[in-house]
């Protein structure tokens, strides 16, 4: 007892030194928090103020307007709406099944309006030969003013017995002659006196490599020289006077040459040949060297028969093929024409010749460079009424004492 009664009063001592410091420090504590308290809130303060800045600096992003309470009985349309703009974007952006599909579709035929044949080769020819003028607009003629506004470049008629001009327009401007040229093929067939009744085959080289023109007599035709010379007349058939050239005495060396004799002969100083059809821009002439031509064309009643035939009808095998004359003139009961031959290159336009009785007079018009397919029979129509007219003036006109 003696001993531990110190012992516990030493423990007792030390238990209330704590506590007596525990108390002395209380104060002290809750100050310093009380201090801390207001600095952490500050921080907070600041740092809530920072971020609202930074947001109020970046770019505001569109959002999605969210519905009102009074608009939530629209939200079914709203999706329906969506859904449908899926579907147009789907159609809009087909997959690869689809766009096959679409693209056998828009390959696929249709009946309606599907160009025939002869219309695909018309506007690949017109595609490919581009547009040209010819030679009267080159030279400025197509502006040339006359009394009776024709549409040819050039124009000339004159009386056949008397050679009094009656009415004439560019007489003497050389143009390309086109298929007027085959007067003269004619003119040195008949002069010629070659067998009419003698076979002629057409053959590879009668086929048109100048133009690309077509024909009706394919490679390997056999016709007597009386049919090519009807055909290439009456219908300005390509191959069938090529051909006649060609089989000629001579060749077509020696064809051509005489052609071109013989306009030397009549008097033809405007005129200059270089093949028997008249595909070729430089055969050249004049409407006063083709009047000469007329004249002496004219004199053949082999020529005057075929080129004014008004159809033919040819027999190839198994079929027959009708060829109808190119001047419609000639089936006009209104006009006796005598002799005639048309002809047309992109380079000479329309041309016409002929030998004609109007008013009761013989005469040959000529008309070079005109426009259009109609306008040639169009002019020699208005050239006609205006000899009637004047003709039938000076009858019924009472001259004066």
């Amino acid at each position: 007892m003696i001993f531990r009664a110190p012992c516990l009063q030493t423990t007792i001592q030390v238990a209330a030194v704590a506590l007596l410091g525990v108390a002395l420090s209380w104060p002290m504590v809750s100050q310093a928090t009380a201090t801390k308290e207001p600095a952490a809130k500050k921080a907070v303060a600041t740092k809530t103020v920072e971020r609202k800045k930074a947001v109020a600096a970046k770019p505001v992003k569109p959002t999605r307007s969210v519905p009102s309470k009074k608009s939530a009985g629209s939200r079914q349309a709203q999706a329906e709406s969506r859904e449908m703009s899926r579907v147009d974007q789907a159609a809009a952006q087909p997959d690869k099944r689809q766009r096959a599909a679409l693209s056998a579709t828009a390959q696929r035929p249709v009946a309606k309006k599907v160009p025939s044949k002869r219309a695909v080769a018309a506007a690949a020819t017109r595609a490919a030969v581009p547009v040209t003028l010819t030679a009267g607009e080159r030279l400025g003629l197509r502006h040339s003013d006359d009394a009776l506004d024709l549409n040819s470049s050039v124009a000339l008629v004159v009386d056949q017995d008397s050679g009094e001009v009656l009415f004439s327009k560019n007489e003497s401007a050389v143009l390309p002659i086109a298929s007027l040229t085959k007067l003269m093929t004619g003119l040195v067939i008949a002069d010629a006196s070659l067998p009419m009744d003698e076979m002629i085959v057409i053959t590879q080289d009668d086929v048109d490599t100048y133009k690309g023109s077509r024909s009706r007599l394919p490679v390997g035709t056999k016709l007597s020289r009386g049919e090519m010379l009807h055909l290439a007349l009456m219908s300005s058939e390509n191959r069938a006077a090529h051909a006649l050239g060609r089989t000629f005495p001579g060749g077509m060396q020696q064809f051509v040459k005489l052609m071109n004799t013989k306009a030397q002969e009549l008097g033809m100083k405007d005129t200059r040949y270089v093949e028997p059809t008249g595909l070729l821009s430089w055969n050249q002439s004049s409407a006063r060297d083709l009047v000469t031509l007329v004249s002496t064309a004219y004199q053949r009643p082999l020529l005057r028969e075929l080129s004014t035939s008004p159809s033919h009808a040819l027999a190839l095998g198994a079929r027959t093929l009708q060829y109808n004359n190119s001047n419609r003139l000639i089936r006009n009961p209104e006009w006796d024409i005598g002799l005639q031959k048309t002809g047309y290159i992109s380079e000479a336009g329309r041309c016409l010749v002929m030998q004609a009785k109007i008013a009761g007079r013989k005469l040959i018009l000529v008309f070079l460079d005109s426009t259009g397919k109609l306008s040639r029979s169009q002019d020699a129509e208005r050239v006609r009424r205006w000899i009637e007219a004047q003709t039938y003036q000076q009858l019924f006109v009472r001259p004066q004492s």
